[in-house]
């Protein structure tokens, strides 16, 4: 009986050793041989990475076969009579400096920002239009969601920005808000400038249009994605993607968000520090101490004509981040 047990042993060992060198050899054939590595492919993401972008100089185009995340277009549409753009109004400043730019490259082609009448319609609309084909690109002030990824668009970040909280010059408040006290307000959980340490006052909320970028950005980086209020008599939604009703709308006791470009210089309000930093600050803005910053974008189909790119090129040439500079925005690094 013990011998049968020791040969039943024996089997098991020899078992184990034998299926450890062929287990060791198949990873030896997979792993170390020449040519025999498995790499994995990223998805595309069609959002280009912001840190990714102009990394060395600004003065071309980033290249694609040094950075996997930078421009990849297919330009073999021809080229239009007229390059079409729509989209945010809120970096309407940047576009048009641009414009002036890439006239200097290519005077022959005209530009237009806006459509049907020269008016820009919003990020959203902007972007729907260039999915339904009715522009060439189109200006954002949010990242690409998924679904238009989906739709064979890509986003190019141009410049950095931030978003600035707004009460009118003459609302008694003075203090800095918290991330989560103007959660709660644009929430409708805080309706009392009491609540934030100011007077014995409702708050008056008027919020951007749901067509805006700036108001889908808000809504990620301030609410986490959850609902605004419901509108009612406190809290008023614009129907219009438009910053100066609702600036002068503010009164005493009204609060607003716009980018800081659009409101820095208006006497008519005062900017509220978020966390005990104003927007105005462009190092807390690059540095990411002040909460509520971001990246604007301008988005084109993959497949598309020379003179999209040659458009985007010259944003992202040192004479495009200049103009960028120039219309208040922070070039992208």
């Amino acid at each position: 009986m013990s011998t049968g047990k020791n040969d039943t042993v024996a089997l098991v060992v020899s078992f184990l050793v034998t299926a450890g060198l062929v287990g060791a050899g198949l990873w030896f054939f997979r792993h170390l041989l020449p040519g025999s590595q498995q790499t994995q492919t990223p998805a595309p993401t069609g959002q280009i990475d912001p840190n990714q972008v102009g990394s060395g100089s600004l003065g071309t185009a980033p290249d694609p076969t040094q950075n996997p995340g930078a421009l990849k277009l297919d330009t073999s549409l021809p080229n239009p009579n007229v390059l079409t753009m729509d989209g945010s109004v809120t970096i309407v400043a940047i576009v048009k400096q641009l414009q002036i730019a890439y006239g200097l490259v290519n005077p022959s082609l005209p530009t237009t920002y806006g459509i049907p009448d020269g008016r820009p319609n919003g990020t959203n609309a902007g972007i729907q239009n260039l999915i339904n084909d009715r522009v060439w690109i189109a200006a954002s002030s949010r990242p690409l969601k998924s679904e238009e990824l989906q739709r064979g668009l890509q986003g190019i970040p141009i410049a950095r920005d931030a978003l600035a909280i707004a009460v009118g010059v003459n609302n008694p408040y003075q203090g800095s808000l918290t991330m989560q006290q103007l959660k709660d307000i644009f929430q409708g959980r805080i309706t009392n400038w009491a609540d934030v340490g100011g007077p014995n006052q409702a708050i008056k909320v008027y919020n951007r249009s749901r067509d805006s970028g700036t108001h889908t950005f808000f809504q990620d980086a301030v609410l986490l994605g959850q609902a605004f209020a419901p509108d009612g008599p406190n809290f008023i939604t614009a129907r219009q993607d438009e910053t100066t009703p609702l600036l002068r709308a503010l009164g005493r006791d009204g609060i607003t968000y716009s980018t800081i470009t659009q409101i820095a210089n208006q006497k008519t309000i005062r900017l509220v520090p978020v966390e005990g930093v104003l927007p105005t600050d462009q190092d807390a803005v690059r540095q990411g101490r002040y909460p509520i910053s971001r990246v604007v974008y301008l988005v084109v189909k993959t497949r598309t004509a020379p003179v999209v790119q040659q458009f985007i090129e010259t944003a992202l040439s040192s004479q495009g981040q200049q103009s960028i500079q120039r219309a208040g925005f922070i070039p992208i690094q």
